[in-house]
């Protein structure tokens, strides 16, 4: 059982070392023009460009990339927690007991829209199960 914990934790360093050399070449894709225009400064999120002449469209060399599939992270990385845990949203104590056998590969988030009560109503039993909670504080 302690080999499987240690096996599964140098993976996990393996996997959170490919994703952060993986991110650092991911460029920041601004939208086009952003920086001439003021009223483009705030509006800073990609926007797909659809001029009929646009370099940035048409991928020329000293333009900015455009996004693409490629950039896109591995299968076996993509939606993990920072922590290499696959992240689940829990919104009532019912959601919690539903991943009791999975309590080693998961780390529970709990739902945004929860309110106080409830929060500490899945807090208290996540703790006696023994998951580990994201934003728990």
């Amino acid at each position: 059982m302690n080999e499987k914990k240690d096996n599964r934790r140098e993976c996990l360093k393996k996997i959170y070392k490919i994703r952060q050399k993986l991110k650092s070449k991911i460029p920041e894709f601004l939208r086009y023009d952003w920086d001439k225009y003021y009223r483009l400064e705030r509006q800073e999120t990609w926007r797909r460009p659809y001029g009929r002449d646009n370099k940035t469209r048409l991928k020329m060399k000293g333009f900015p990339p455009i996004v693409s599939i490629g950039y896109r992270l591995p299968k076996d990385i993509r939606y993990l927690h920072p922590s290499g845990l696959t992240q689940v949203i829990v919104n009532n104590v019912d959601d919690l007991l539903k991943f009791k056998d999975k309590k080693d590969n998961i780390i529970i988030t709990i739902g945004s829209s929860v309110g106080f009560k409830k929060r500490l109503e899945i807090l208290n039993k996540a703790k006696e199960l023994g998951f580990k909670v994201s934003n728990g504080a």
